[in-house]
């Protein structure tokens, strides 16, 4: 099994997330599960494979080669694997991967976990995705999420689908049980249709 990473290229200014982000890439190393992630040194990404490798994990790094050096590749990879593109750098890594886990991090780590969580709604992949919920990080984002199910804009289905544990045991063991929502064009809408004026 291998598991996606996404997280920042910063470290955060609270040691928290890089003790979070360490134990949880050790907990994967100790149970066979291999990493998949943007290939970075710098950050959590660097702090990510750094401490997968140091337990004997796998770490696959894939990066863009406009990247390698703005952000600094990791010498020690198990492989790192050269794209073109961004886009070529997400569909890559969703191949490699059977869940997807996203970790503190900014605008990057949000567009990837917002895109492989909407792929996951229309059907494009049956993985689990899970927000690694270090410190609340996550929890400005879980009410943006609530409010869209209240306000009628997400299934609740699809927010129950949503791993989200602060606990690396607990979200291992939640993505080994997960079971996929119905997809999204799969079933009937049970939201009317308001026609326009």
């Amino acid at each position: 099994m291998q598991v996606a990473i996404f997280t920042g290229s910063a470290s955060g200014h609270r040691p928290v997330f890089a003790e979070g982000a360490a134990l949880l890439a050790g907990t994967l190393a100790e149970q066979g599960i291999g990493i998949v992630y943007g290939g970075g040194n710098v950050g959590l990404m660097g702090v990510i494979a750094t401490e997968a490798l140091s337990h004997g994990g796998s770490v696959i790094g894939v990066m863009p080669g406009s990247l390698v050096d703005r952000e600094l590749a990791h010498p020690g990879l198990t492989r790192l694997e050269m794209v073109e593109s961004m886009h070529e750098r997400k569909a890559r890594m969703a191949e490699l991967s059977d869940a997807f886990i996203a970790l503190p991090g900014g605008t990057g780590t949000l567009e990837e976990f917002f895109e492989v969580w909407t792929w996951q709604q229309l059907g494009i992949h049956n993985k689990p995705v899970g927000l690694y919920n270090i410190a609340g990080f996550w929890g400005p984002l879980i009410a943006t999420i609530d409010a869209g199910v209240d306000a009628g804009f997400l299934r609740r289905t699809y927010r129950d689908a949503l791993i989200i544990s602060d606990n690396a045991q607990d979200l291992l063991k939640q993505l080994t049980v997960w079971e996929p929502a119905p997809h999204k064009w799969n079933e009937r809408s049970t939201t009317p249709v308001v026609p326009l004026p």
